[in-house]
This record gives C-alpha cells, structure tokens and sequence, in this order.
C-alpha cells in the first residue's frame, strides 16, 4: 500500500512545501492538494514548488474538475511538470465541488468528464488527441507520463470510473462503503474488457493519531468533524438524483450507511470548507466520523488499513486538516507504514 498526504494550499505557500518535505522524510509517497482556487492559492503553481524541494514525491489535485480550466490547459500544466521534474504529477479529478459551486455553478455532467479525462489523459501522456473538432499535439512533450484518478460516490460516476479512470478515489474510510464502491468500480471495468486489477484504489480521509482515553478521543472527532460535513455535499447531490433511501432499499444502490447521515443537513458554508473549526456541521454523529477517519492510536490505524486492504486498496491518503500534523505523518513514517510494508530480510 503506498501513502499519501492531502494538504490545503492556505498561505504562506513555504509551509505547504515544507509539510510536503516532511511527507517525504516520513515515508509518503503522493502529496495531494485541494484545487478550488478562490478558496485557496493556486495549486499547481505551489505544486512546481514541491516539486523543487523534494525528490520522489508525486504531486497532484485532490481533486480537479472539468468546468473551472480548459482542458488543454490542464494537460499543459501536468506535461510541462514533468518535463520539469520528471514525471512526479498524478491527476485526480471530480465532477465538481467547492471549485464551481463557490462560483455559483454546478458540477459538469459525466459526460463532460468523461470526455475530459481522455483529453487530459492523451495530451499528459504526450500523445495526440481528437478535440473540437481538431487533432490537437503538444509539439514540446516528449515521453510524459501522467495517470487520471477519478473521484466518485454514485452508481454512475462509479461506473465511469472502472470504465476509463487509472484509478478510483473514493474520499471516506468506512469499511462497508469502500466494499461496496471498490466492487462496483471493478465490475464496470470487467463489464468493458479491462482488467481491475489495473486500477489503482485511493481511500482517502481525516488521518489522527492520538492517544486512547476519552477525551483525547473527543478531541479528535472534534477536529475532523468537517470531513462528515465535505462528503455530505456529494451523498446531497446523489439524494437529489435517487432519493432518500428506504427500509425497502437502498437510493440508486447505494448503501444506506452513505445516505441516511445527512436527514439534518440544512445547508454548507463554503467559507469553512474542509476547516476543522467548520461550525456548521453538527448534524454529522460522531459515529460517521469515526466511521469515516483513522482515528486514534497507531494500532488502530493500522488494523482499519490492513482491513482496507485486504479489500483491495492500494493507497491510502490522509488529510491533515488539523491541529496534530507533524506527530501524526512521524508516527506514520515510524510506525504505520513499515507495518503495511511488506518485510524484506537481508539473508535468506
């Protein structure tokens, strides 16, 4: 299982840097980052950054969308990476979140994702691509290399991705949930001819080491809370299409445990989005999040990993939206990921 950091590009942008320096002494092996530029600075300038001062790091968006860049532009950016730095730039991207809506627009259609995912992909893999009506070519890339992660909660989306993502990020940790997803993703990939086993899995949420008595314990739902509240704007939108589930089934398939959290949802400030003091989110129990998070000692990380897994995961990324950052990527490097590492012995 590889691992990686999920960071937001809050000023001063050094400090984006230097947590991603810490990322890779520990261990980790991708720094993601929000992409929702009103929000936040400039991702992919700061990614260049990183890039800079670190040494295998892989950078990405966590995750992009298809309405807010030209898709072109996007390509440009990830080609003209890594001829920079060597083919270190991964792509995850999304309908649309806090990006469009901060704007007052909408997630795109799956449609246009699907389409955008294979401009993106053909140009940040320096090969030519059908576009408006044209063959389009970046004449200056020579042998990039650049994969698309597909971020999704819905049948459909889920759908989409086994049929054209690399790979599949889903943005929760319950155990149930990623069954359920992961299983759906790998039977749309088998449904078009591909293999799923060549699809990468990303799990991503909250990551908290803390200490195991109750108030540390209390401390620690407090601080990802917010999460509950992120994902609760993507279960609205499958609500809004398939309806609340019901003792007789689940909307659209999807599992009730997804679903049923966000009854007291009244609304989302877009100005608190992904902050650990969001104060709007009262409405997620303290259950979903600690179904949602790693939370805890590092054995408990590590047990819900190696559960995650075995269900065929093969990254996890952790947020570090709040206040235990620097203790809980340490106790990661020393401790988490040598444990999900498979050993090698110098003598046989």
């Amino acid at each position: 299982m590889d691992f990686g950091v999920v960071l937001q590009t809050n000023p001063p942008a050094a400090r984006t840097v230097q947590l991603s320096q810490l990322a890779e002494a520990h261990g980790f092996s991708h720094v993601w980052t929000f992409d929702s530029h009103l929000l936040w600075q400039e991702p992919y300038v700061v990614h260049s950054a990183i890039l800079a001062a670190t040494r295998r790091i892989v950078v990405g968006p966590f995750v992009t969308n298809p309405a807010t860049r030209d898709w072109t532009v996007t390509a440009s950016t990830f080609a003209t990476l890594n001829e920079m730095y060597g083919n270190r730039t991964i792509c995850g991207i999304g309908r649309g979140d806090s990006a469009v809506r901060v704007t007052n627009g909408r997630p795109t259609t799956l449609k246009a994702l699907r389409e955008s995912i294979h401009v993106i992909r053909e140009l940040g893999n320096s090969r030519a691509v059908e576009h408006n009506g044209a063959t389009l070519q970046f004449p200056w890339s020579r042998g990039s290399e650049l994969d698309v992660w597909v971020a999704a909660y819905g049948p459909l989306a889920l759908k989409l991705t086994g049929e054209v993502g690399d790979g599949f990020i889903l943005q929760l940790a319950d155990l149930d949930i990623a069954e359920w997803m992961i299983t759906t993703v790998r039977q749309a990939a088998e449904n078009v001819g591909r293999d799923p086993d060549e699809i990468a899995f990303c799990v991503a949420a909250p990551m908290y080491i803390g200490e195991d008595t109750p108030d540390a314990r209390a401390h620690m739902i407090e601080q990802c809370r917010w999460f509950g509240g992120m994902v609760g704007n993507h279960v609205a939108d499958i609500v809004s299409k398939y309806g609340p589930s019901t003792d007789s089934g689940n909307a659209g398939n999807v599992p009730a445990a997804l679903t049923d959290y966000i009854a007291g949802r009244t609304g989302y400030d877009y100005n608190s989005h992904g902050k650990s003091d969001n104060d709007h989110v009262d409405f997620v129990p303290d259950e979903i999040v600690e179904r949602f998070c790693l939370l805890g000692t590092a054995e408990e990380h590590i047990a819900k990993l190696e559960k995650l897994q075995a269900l065929g995961v093969t990254q996890f990324a952790g947020y570090l939206q709040h206040d235990n950052k620097e203790e809980t990527m340490r106790v990661y490097g020393e401790t988490v990921i040598p444990a999900l590492t498979p050993a090698v012995t110098a003598k046989r």
